[in-house]
């Protein structure tokens, strides 16, 4: 073999080699792309797709809260907002700085923007306010070329059009907080999204909410949204229909503020809807939703009425003379008294080494049931509540739905307290002490009472004794959610009626304590109880001085109470009233409630079914009843 040859079988050998090498290669390549095509192919293009397309959570829009007549008390409103994009401006503080100068952003939104800018992705625009007027939004469009990354937005926002009027009920919706995420909807971590946090807005939040959308958008390598591929729309809030008669509660709210703090409960007696509860002093759920300054937070939290505190079911007072129809149909029940039973009442009642006075320092003289109601004599109670004993009385108070929580859907609500034997025994290591019942037979020593159980221990006395029970939704989208039908709670029906004869009575008789607070108009007449509960009691000296309890300090001041039902010939709605520190039941409470009353009949909500379709307005009616009264200044004293 010569050279030549020698060289091309080496040449051809070493091709083949390679040439072999190339197409096992080739088949390894090709064999790799058919497996990541073919097997592996569906997975790779779900890779690619979660790289070019994102799924973006629509928010939905919340639920309207109404009043019973469809009247909006909790509504989205439009906003206008202004946001900046931080990767169209050089300096982000520079631009906000110059937005300072034209409208008002607090140092704090300031702070907020730009440390929002480090976080996030820069061409996602950030809020820096929202709720501009009009004529801020023309400032800010003006001047936008001298503010770059600056835009003007439209949004929706919560609004409560009756303002501080149903802030107790309706409550407010707040951002979402860090404890809030626990739950596992993924349209509480979208930026800016609110959620109720008190009142029927928390109650109700989860049907109030909606169901979140979804949209499926493409977007570039840097993530900047170029189309939307595929939508679900998002699915509004259920609406929440309330008993409330959004006027009344306005109403009531204007005449508690006749006082520093102050609240009442209107209801229908039957039913158990409610139809006002105003608890004075209150608070603009709207500021909630903007935000507000340290300031107004201090403004709110300094207020000696407490206007973030639903007095009308966390208020726990003495209910004074109030009580007397409890110890009263206790009495009759036991067989201790009845209709023809008199006590005489010189102003002093001893038992043992004590003495007990009577409210009256003369006394009644010989008085009967009726009458010791209509002169809310407290010797009569004395007397009769001796030979009953607390637990029966305290049975009493229970059934008539005192010294419990009534299952109404807001919070704060308190449970009150009945004293019995054990509960003193349990609480206190003590024995119970006869003094004490003579004491709790008027409302005072250890008993207390919310203003809305006082609705109700009046609405279960004139109804005929059924253990009505309060609510305020109504509706739930249309979905109706009350109890109207309810048991009765087994009381004679002769003592009822008795105890409410002694009831028109205080209003309605020249003698009666609230005689002054009588509705005059014909076939709206009212009856009623006046109660006031002692806070501090004036001293020896302070009496020698002739130092009323009217002179002494607010806060040391007795508190002021009525109850009260109208019309007297079928009773249909009750009312309570407390004014805090307000002095006497009958010189504070009982005109209040006669004002409340009087105008309740005039509007008669329970005429009227529940309305659940929308009226599509977002600002309240406008009063149509006559104003206001002045209220009756005729004073009497009474405990």
């Amino acid at each position: 073999m010569n050279h030549d040859e020698y060289s091309e079988k080496i040449f051809t050998r070493r091709a083949f080699f390679v040439g072999a090498l190339q197409a096992i290669g080739l088949c390894i390549l090709g064999g790799r792309l058919a497996w990541l095509q073919i097997a592996q192919g569906k997975r790779y293009r779900m890779l690619s797709d979660k790289n070019r397309i994102n799924i973006k959570i629509l928010p939905p829009p919340r639920g309207q809260i109404v009043d019973r007549f469809g009247v909006p008390l909790a509504v989205n409103t439009q906003t206008y907002r202004v946001l900046i994009i931080p990767e169209q401006t050089d300096d982000i503080e520079k631009s906000l700085r110059a937005l300072q100068n034209i409208i008002d952003v607090e140092d704090r939104d300031i702070v907020r923007v730009v440390g929002d800018s480090l976080k996030g992705s820069k061409f996602i625009p950030i809020k820096i306010r929202e709720g501009l007027s009009w004529g801020e939004v023309a400032r800010v469009e003006v001047n936008l070329p001298d503010l770059p990354g600056l835009f003007i937005d439209v949004g929706d926002i919560r609004s409560y059009p009756y303002r501080d009027a149903t802030a107790h009920i309706v409550g407010y919706v707040r951002a979402v907080s860090k404890d809030d995420l626990q739950d596992d909807d993924p349209v509480l971590r979208l930026p800016g999204f609110r959620i109720g946090k008190t009142g029927i807005e928390r109650y109700y939040d989860d049907a109030l909410r909606g169901k979140a959308g979804a949209a499926e958008v493409e977007v570039n390598v840097i993530g900047r949204e170029v189309r939307e591929l595929k939508r679900k729309d998002a699915v509004s809030g259920r609406r929440v229909t309330l008993s409330i008669d959004g006027e009344l509660q306005r109403f009531a709210m204007e005449t508690l503020s006749e006082y520093k703090s102050a609240s009442a409960v209107i209801m229908d007696a039957h039913t158990g809807a409610i139809y006002a509860m105003a608890s004075y002093p209150a608070f603009d759920p709207n500021m909630f939703v903007r935000g507000f300054s340290n300031d107004e937070w201090k403004e709110i939290i300094e207020d000696t009425g407490l206007p973030q505190t639903n007095k009308a079911i966390s208020g726990q007072y003495p209910p004074g003379s109030t009580f007397k129809m409890v110890t009263a149909l206790a009495g009759l029940k036991a067989g201790v008294i009845n209709k023809n039973t008199h006590a005489f009442c010189s102003g002093k009642y001893e038992y043992g080494k004590d003495s007990f006075h009577c409210w009256k320092k003369q006394g009644h003289g010989n008085v009967d049931l009726a009458t010791a109601l209509e002169q809310s004599c407290d010797i009569y109670f004395y007397k009769m509540a001796t030979e009953v004993g607390i637990d029966a009385i305290s049975e009493m108070a229970h059934s008539l739905g005192l010294g419990e929580t009534l299952g109404l859907e807001l919070s704060q609500e308190k449970f009150g307290l009945i004293p019995t034997i054990a509960w003193k025994r349990k609480v206190m290591g003590k024995p119970w002490y006869p003094g004490e019942t003579i004491v709790s037979s008027i409302g005072q020593g250890n008993v207390l009472a919310t203003p809305l159980q006082l609705a109700v221990m009046t609405a279960r006395m004139v109804n005929g004794g059924y253990a009505v029970k309060p609510w305020i939704t109504g509706y739930l989208g249309d979905q109706f959610l009350a109890q109207e039908e309810w048991e009765s709670i087994g009381l004679s029906q002769s003592d009822l009626k008795l105890v409410m004869q002694g009831m028109e009575r205080v209003v309605n008789s020249n003698r009666g304590t609230a005689y002054a607070s009588r509705i005059k108009e014909e076939g709206m007449e009212m009856g009623g109880k006046t109660g006031t509960s002692q806070v501090q009691r004036i001293t020896a000296e302070q009496r020698r001085l002739g130092v009323k309890n009217g002179d002494l300090p607010w806060k040391q001041r007795h508190h002021a109470l009525f109850v009260g039902y109208a019309p007297l010939s079928n009773p249909r709605y009750v009312c309570s009233v407390v004014v805090e520190h307000g002095v006497g039941g009958s010189s504070a409470a009982a005109p209040l409630a006669k004002v409340l009353l009087e105008q309740t009949q005039i509007r008669d909500p329970a005429r009227t079914q529940m309305q659940p379709e929308i009226i599509e307005h977002t600002e309240p009616a406008q009063t149509f009843w006559p104003p206001k009264k002045p209220l009756d200044t005729d004073k009497q004293e009474e405990l």
